[in-house]
């Protein structure tokens, strides 16, 4: 286990956040997804009993007035301290304005 992984950390949940920003690239990048949601067994090793995996938004891009529910949802749960961890394929995905 990494050392910076502390008790605390893992007495939360862990969110994995799956993201892919188009219909297209969900019907025809399949080798993402499936990385993706491995992540989940890394998590497990890590120590993490409690994981909720979110992928609602899957297909849907973070341009323009789309709304991103699982997105939003996990930031919520983030800010009232429920996570210890969240995992993402690529940190670019949770928001373009970083």
């Amino acid at each position: 286990m990494s050392e910076k992984i502390k008790p605390q950390h893992l007495e939360r949940k862990a969110i994995l956040y799956i993201r892919q920003s188009s219909a297209y690239q969900v019907k025809h990048n399949l080798e993402s997804p499936k990385l993706q949601y491995g992540m989940e067994e890394r998590l497990q090793q890590l120590g993490w009993r409690q994981i909720e995996v979110v992928d609602e938004d899957l297909g849907r891009s973070a341009a323009g007035l789309v709304t991103r529910a699982g997105f939003e949802r996990m930031v919520a749960e983030v800010c009232l301290g429920k996570v210890g961890a969240v995992a993402a394929w690529e940190v670019s995905r949770f928001a373009r304005n970083s």
